[in-house]
């Protein structure tokens, strides 16, 4: 471990909501190395709330509009601004995109971060059939060659999974939420359909075109098939606001009055809180999938053309992750059917931890 007086590790991530939940286990790591919590680089609206109450995270800043020209974006040069205040510090970059890896190299020369202080992912490559979290560890055990000397490497449990946790605050407002809606007391299955090519500028895209959709007929039936298993459910569709007419045409198929479109209703703080009480949740391979199994709840997920081989979402302690089709299996979710979906979902094992949300 290094020195107490070292600066806060520094990690750089400008990827989407599963790959910033899958960056917890990195960020545990790092912090037990260097004796420090971390400082966290990322973009969008979800890091913050992610790693709120985290005690690997000391700071967060994300950026809102990463793509923006440098010259014309405020946010960026704020950051860069952050990024100076923390030119002492070892750096991960864990961006493997060339693109964004060229903007953040960018932005820690324009903040005088030294060479010597970064460390980068590409630098490791991804081994065949390598889970992404275990590539991460395996860049932890990296150290910056001005910090080489420094910090001894851990080992880590291999197996190790995302956990977040959820503050009292954000447990209030769901169990407020849910006494409003009716829903407290009764398991809550969420389903979470949409990904992030589910929809285009100008509507849905064809099925065809999207190797995660499966067909809303077979969402409804699937939540029919819930409730005839566990009549006192309640099925949650859930996804962002821009996705609530799609979830709609599900709940209207659906028809019944146990079947909730609540897209306009979960931000972040009480996603996480509502995943830490579900019963269970079947999604689409999608970020939302990465977050309910680190809060613990029990999961089927469905894969498409991508490796769940290096994508699949790892179960926290106490809980499980089903993962049906991808690669080898198959590449296309629609090739799944109603049937094998309902019965991985019957074959989740009872949640083995407690649930904070007491059943009427």
């Amino acid at each position: 471990m290094c020195m107490p007086t070292s600066p806060h590790p520094l990690v750089i991530r400008f990827g989407r909501l599963g790959d910033t939940v899958l960056l917890q286990p990195l960020l545990h790591k790092l912090q037990q190395r260097y004796g420090e919590p971390c400082d966290l680089l990322a973009i969008g609206t979800w890091p913050q709330g992610l790693y709120a109450d985290q005690p690997e995270v000391a700071d967060v800043s994300a950026l809102q509009t990463p793509h923006r020209p440098l010259l014309l974006s405020r946010e960026q040069w704020r950051a860069i601004g952050w990024l100076r205040q923390r030119r002492d510090a070892p750096v991960y970059v864990c961006e493997p995109q060339p693109r964004a890896l060229l903007r953040v190299q960018r932005m820690l020369r324009l903040a005088g971060v030294p060479s010597t202080h970064c460390a980068y992912l590409v630098d490791t490559p991804l081994r065949e059939h390598e889970h992404w979290v275990d590539h991460l560890l395996r860049f932890g055990d990296c150290t910056p060659s001005a910090f080489r000397g420094r910090c001894d490497t851990l080992v880590v449990d291999p197996g190790a999974a995302p956990q977040l946790r959820v503050d009292a605050a954000a447990r209030a407002d769901c169990e407020r939420w849910l006494r409003a809606r009716g829903l407290y007391g009764h398991p809550l299955v969420l389903l979470q359909p949409a990904n992030k090519r589910t929809l285009r500028w100008n509507g849905v895209r064809a099925i065809e075109q999207d190797d995660k959709a499966w067909p809303l007929q077979q969402w409804a039936a699937l939540a029919w098939t819930i409730l005839e298993t566990l009549p006192s459910a309640r099925v949650l569709l859930c996804g962002c606001p821009r996705e609530a007419d799609y979830l709609e045409s599900i709940r209207a198929i659906a028809a019944s009055e146990a079947v909730l479109s609540v897209a306009d209703e979960l931000p972040l703080m009480r996603l996480k809180a509502l995943l830490a009480c579900a019963h269970s949740m079947v999604s689409v391979d999608t970020g939302p999938a990465h977050l309910a199994a680190a809060m613990g709840c029990p999961l089927v997920v469905m894969f498409g053309g991508v490796s769940p081989a290096h994508w699949a979402p790892r179960a926290a302690p106490g809980s499980v992750v089903t993962v049906l089709g991808g690669p080898p299996h198959g590449s296309r979710v629609d090739a799944l059917t109603v049937e094998q979906v309902a019965d991985a979902w019957c074959g989740l094992p009872p949640t083995r931890h407690a649930r904070w949300q007491a059943v009427a």
